[in-house]
């Protein structure tokens, strides 16, 4: 029987580094942003929906990301015609990714937006990454393109970290050096699987 493990955590969390060290202790991970964007990129399945759906967002390398972000920013309808578009295809890659895993003790869903788009319902398990707020904010407003009002403006989108916490069945601090939350994974996966060590 195997155990469906979400991963989840706010921007800037440190989630896909966590993603990483689950999958670098032999858990098979289905990342979803990684799959947006392969349906999205050059060739992509959802790249001509998405053009049909917001002309002028795409082209030969597919989904041009920053068009797409304006289209549907601040524009509750035109998000949800998005999501409308996307959200189905990558349930049909989690579903493949589930299937071709079935054998495994353990297999991790990283799912930025688990609470907010209904995705908690489908996993056994939620481990949620977690780091004060202020180690949040820097990092964050380290990116390229960020600013401190986009930054408030996917926060406002996003389940509150304290909220994710207390829904957490894990919770993984990612404020500390890379060993502590290796550590903290390597015990989230003993405690899943009863397997210690690896």
């Amino acid at each position: 029987m195997t155990i469906v493990l979400g991963l989840t955590g706010s921007i800037g969390m440190g989630k896909s580094t966590v993603a990483a060290m689950f999958a670098d202790a032999g858990v098979p991970v289905f990342d979803a942003d990684a799959e947006v964007h392969r349906l999205q990129g050059p060739g992509g399945a959802l790249v001509a929906e998405i053009e049909a759906a917001f002309p002028d967002t795409t082209g030969p390398e597919g989904v041009n990301r920053t068009a797409l972000g304006e289209a549907v920013f601040g524009n509750p309808e035109a998000f949800k015609r998005l999501e409308g578009i996307v959200h189905p295809a990558v349930a049909h890659a989690r579903n493949e990714f589930l299937k071709a895993n079935a054998d495994q003790p353990l297999v991790l869903l990283d799912v930025p937006l688990l609470f907010e788009a209904g995705g908690w319902r489908q996993v056994d398990k939620i481990a949620v990454v977690s780091a004060p707020a202020e180690v949040q904010r820097a990092r964050v407003l380290a990116r390229p393109g960020m600013t401190a009002a986009r930054f408030e403006a996917i926060l406002a989108r996003q389940t509150p970290d304290a909220e994710k916490r207390a829904r957490a069945d894990f919770v993984i601090p990612t404020g500390g050096s890379m060993d502590a939350t290796r550590a903290e994974v390597a015990a989230v996966i003993a405690c899943l699987t009863g397997q210690t060590g690896g």
